[in-house]
């Protein structure tokens, strides 16, 4: 057995479900299995867009992010479902709970994936008897699909559970990466979006393997820091370990939404920013968090997209603060055209018990005296859906609360590994 596990190097899973959302709706009601769904928004507005389709509807063209019209020209057939996220979350919390029957090295990294890491696991068989344990086990009592990747390190178990969908298990070796991995385009590389890929062909770097052999320092120049540890990816190396602890960090908290049409109208381009600015503060809240950084977004209706911040004289969680430093970049940096849809992160964001020290003593006091208050209205607003204040006026009643489920997720799971979850 101690042949299939290196005595200095590590054995890395990386388990991602398969289509996710459509395979937890196929799970309960298996009717739908073997046809053309899509879990999608509402399919009244435009911004109603595809969140994920079975392989059913990908087969005929149906794509992430692909608008529901485009999709429905695509596939007549298709079924769209609306999220139910109440059951993605439980059946993500059904398959991290058999991850962690395997070891308490488990790392989510969003509601339906996770690296592993099982290099003390030798008792449990290879990692290949393991794998088609986990996955096997998955399906038999969830009834859902996974493909997990197996590798030395983090960066090649995730591109190895790539590349077989659905239900695959694909070993992913140092030795391999010649046959496997640099003939990829570089636009399939994980942590190259289409940006970077564009930059990277500007140097004719079409594949990994071209990554592989480009100059360092001309991708340093281009890239910054992150040139030379793509490169170093690419080339099968990543040190960062499986941090169960990890999904406990968070950088940045942000909301976008895109407008029902493209707009100028001043007054409604501001009251979808004081919505968003709720959004962001609300689960800021939740996570006990402050930033001092503001990162707005604005696509414009042509699809050109900009992104403009500033940083704040001191950490906040309040919906003022954020509302009138977005309007400020908005106003600043708006060049008067129809605006498609906007965004707004708080970025340097760091836990508030970690920088209450650094707030003057009067400042502190006084946010303080507010806890209670933001505390009731997040209450309030998560029984009855909407801010029971909002009629009152104010900042704290201008905008309705919404949350991003995948980020949210994490913080879910963090209140499950202390017990506080279910």
């Amino acid at each position: 057995m101690s042949k299939w596990y290196p005595k200095k190097g590590r054995v890395i899973f990386h388990v991602d479900m398969n289509s996710f959302y459509a395979s937890v709706e196929m799970a309960y009601n298996p009717e739908l299995k073997g046809k053309a769904i899509a879990i999608a928004g509402n399919p009244e507005e435009r911004k109603g867009i595809i969140v994920t389709s079975s392989y059913e509807a990908r087969k005929k063209g149906v794509k992430t992010t692909m608008p529901l019209w485009e999709a429905k020209k695509l596939c007549p057939e298709l079924l769209v479902m609306r999220p139910n996220f109440d059951r993605y979350r439980a059946a993500s919390r059904e398959i991290f709970k058999i991850l962690s029957d395997v070891t308490s090295f488990v790392q989510p990294v969003s509601i339906d994936e996770g690296y592993m890491d099982i290099t003390d696991c030798q008792h449990l068989g290879s990692p290949l008897e393991i794998a088609e344990s986990i996955q096997k086990r998955i399906a038999s009592e969830l009834d859902l699909p996974c493909s997990i990747g197996i590798a030395p390190n983090k960066f090649l178990a995730k591109m190895a559970s790539d590349m077989k969908k659905p239900m695959g298990i694909t070993v992913l070796r140092k030795r391999d990466l010649a046959n496997k991995l640099w003939p990829l385009p570089i636009e399939e590389m994980y942590g190259i979006g289409s940006k970077t890929a564009d930059k990277l062909k500007k140097l004719e770097i079409y594949t990994i393997k071209d990554l592989v052999e480009a100059d360092t320092l001309q991708l340093k120049r281009l890239l910054g820091i992150n040139g030379e540890r793509l490169q170093n990816r690419a080339n099968g190396l990543d040190s960062s370990p499986v941090d169960p602890d990890a999904v406990h960090e968070f950088k940045s908290i942000g909301s976008s939404e895109t407008l029902p049409q493209d707009t100028t109208d001043y007054t409604e381009i501001r009251q979808l920013f004081a919505h968003l600015t709720r959004n962001v503060v609300r689960r800021m809240r939740r996570k006990q968090a402050v930033g001092r950084g503001i990162q707005i977004m604005v696509k414009y209706h042509d699809y050109k997209t900009i992104t403009r911040s500033r940083k704040l004289p001191d950490y906040t969680d309040n919906d003022s603060d954020i509302l009138t430093a977005s309007m400020d970049l908005f106003e600043k940096h708006w060049n008067e055209e129809p605006v498609r849809l906007l965004g707004i992160t708080v970025q340097d964001v760091a836990e508030k018990r970690d920088v209450a020290q650094q707030l003057d003593l009067f400042t502190y006091e006084k946010e303080a005296s507010k806890e209670k208050l933001y505390e009731t209205i997040d209450q309030l607003t998560e029984k009855y859906g909407k801010n029971p204040f909002k009629k009152l006026g104010g900042n704290v009643g201008e905008i309705e609360p919404r949350t991003s489920f995948q980020k949210d997720f994490l913080n879910d799971y963090k209140k499950n590994e202390k017990g506080e979850g279910d």
